[in-house]
């Protein structure tokens, strides 16, 4: 004998409290039998029965508890492992257009169920949010920010392969309020601010997204230093850029020489003027890095609320050196034939490249430095840059959050970059990032247990995108 439990939440938990060992049917529900679930805020909870309805989380029960009826749909989940599902927090779906079809496919295939788009042409990433909304269980969330908003020259504007049009280039705080204004009718979720704007620019930037509750993301400008761009409001840097120019105790030198360098070079291409500057400037800024002054920053920060997303596996390119790997490469299989041929050619390019002795400083500097800034308690969330650097969407959130477990971040803490943190960026930390009941069931089922390893979480079994499953 077993009961029927047509679900309503009320009738539902006053049956499970009040009918012993009797057996349990929940119509129309998926039910995940003696999982272990690794909540990132709870942890580890051994042998958990979950039930999930509707897209939802109905109810989390220890599998001693409740008998299920075989008439259940029953997913045997034991000696594997329950998270939430996986975010993505720096894509660019507008980088390469022919790819942007198939990422949200490839997303779920990695476990990764909500991403954050940083930057690109508003009517291809809106094409994709539209189709995220109309069909929440096939394809992953999309938060977008629409162009990035630069100044002039603009770095992303289309003038070769490695520049496609990403960015609008603003010349006045008018034309900023105005393209602001025509970014929140296409009902973006954030604004991006970038490398060429002036202080007044990325100023007013701030000012008009706050009137209309929106964060801004983004690089620290050239024409200012951390310390600046944090007290005006920027809510979150994007791979901690520009970040070592301040960190140097020749900070107040390298930023006049950044101004001269902007003010001479306003008739040069904005991507090869700012790579100017970098090159000018990154070698003498770790040569002369202040443990000091670091710290006084990510206080600064830390009190300012800066969150920060640091694309490692990124920033440590040549280090991690993931375009070696056999199963990378085999990623590059499921992208169209034309980027799967590119990407494999110059990925066999690459492995035949050394890193120079400063990039290895200067990889070094950013682990170094992602652990202090985890230390400092500025939330951090994982992000990836994809497909930029022939990181394969889905996969290349797996490699960051092994490059962030190797600062020495614990596991758990790797775990909340992805689910919980992201969730809270957004003000949806009562929908998503938990294993929770009355939270939408994205989850993720392992086959061994990433608390022990941050790798296991390649170890997929299978993926639950508001109560779809895929297998």
């Amino acid at each position: 004998m077993f009961l029927n439990i047509k679900y309503t939440p009320l009738l539902l938990l006053l049956v499970l409290f009040s009918c012993g060992s009797k057996e349990y049917f929940f119509e129309n529900a998926i039910c995940i039998e003696n999982i272990n679930t690794i909540d990132p805020l709870e942890g580890l909870k051994e042998n958990q029965t979950i039930v999930l309805l509707d897209g939802k989380i109905l109810k989390i029960e220890p599998t001693k508890n409740i008998v299920l009826s075989k008439e259940n749909t029953i997913i045997n989940g034991t000696n594997k492992y329950l998270i939430p599902g996986l975010w993505d927090t720096h894509v660019h779906f507008a980088y390469i257009e022919e790819l942007a079809p198939i990422m949200s496919n490839l997303f779920l295939k990695y476990g990764i169920t909500s991403v954050r788009d940083t930057g690109g042409k508003v009517a291809i990433v809106k094409k994709w949010k539209d189709h995220a909304i109309a069909n929440p269980t096939i394809a992953p969330r999309i938060f977008m920010a629409g162009p990035l908003l630069d100044g002039i020259p603009n770095v992303y504007d289309g003038s070769d392969p490695g520049h496609p049009e990403l960015s609008i280039g603003l010349n006045s705080t008018e034309a900023i309020t105005k393209q602001i204004d025509f970014l929140e009718t296409k009902n973006v979720d954030l604004l991006k601010a970038y490398e060429m704007l002036s202080p007044e620019q990325f100023i007013h930037i701030i000012k008009t997204a706050n009137k209309k509750g929106l964060k801004v993301t983004g690089h620290i400008p050239l024409s200012m230093d951390v310390i600046s761009a944090s007290n005006a409001g920027l809510h979150s840097m994007e791979h901690i850029r520009n970040l070592e120019l301040s960190c140097a105790s020749n900070a107040k030198e390298l930023l006049k020489e950044r101004k001269a360098m902007l003010l001479a070079g306003t008739n040069i291409q904005g991507g090869t003027l700012r790579a100017a500057i970098h090159k000018a400037q990154q070698k003498k800024a770790i040569e002369n890095y202040d443990e000091f002054k670091a710290d006084s920053i990510l206080a600064i920060l830390k009190r300012n609320d800066t969150w920060q997303i640091p694309t490692l596996a990124l920033n440590t390119f040549f280090s991690r050196r993931y375009f070696e790997k056999k199963e990378w490469q085999n990623s590059y299989f499921a992208l169209p034939d034309s980027i799967a041929h590119y990407w494999q050619n110059r990925s066999e390019a690459l492995t035949q490249m050394k890193a120079s002795d400063f990039r290895k400083k200067y990889d070094h500097w950013h682990i170094k430095m992602i652990k202090k800034i985890y230390d400092a308690k500025i939330p951090i969330m994982a992000g990836t840059d994809t497909p930029i650097a022939y990181l394969t969407p889905g996969l290349s959130l797996h490699e960051e959050l092994a490059a962030l477990a190797e600062t020495g971040i614990p596991n758990i803490e790797v775990l909340k970059t992805a689910t919980t943190n992201p969730a809270k960026y957004f003000n949806l930390e009562k929908e998503l990032g938990q294993i929770k009941e009355g939270m939408w069931a994205d989850l993720l089922i392992l086959d061994a247990n990433p608390l022990e390893n941050i790798e296991n979480t390649k170890k997929i079994n299978t993926v639950i995108k508001q109560g779809k499953i895929f297998k």
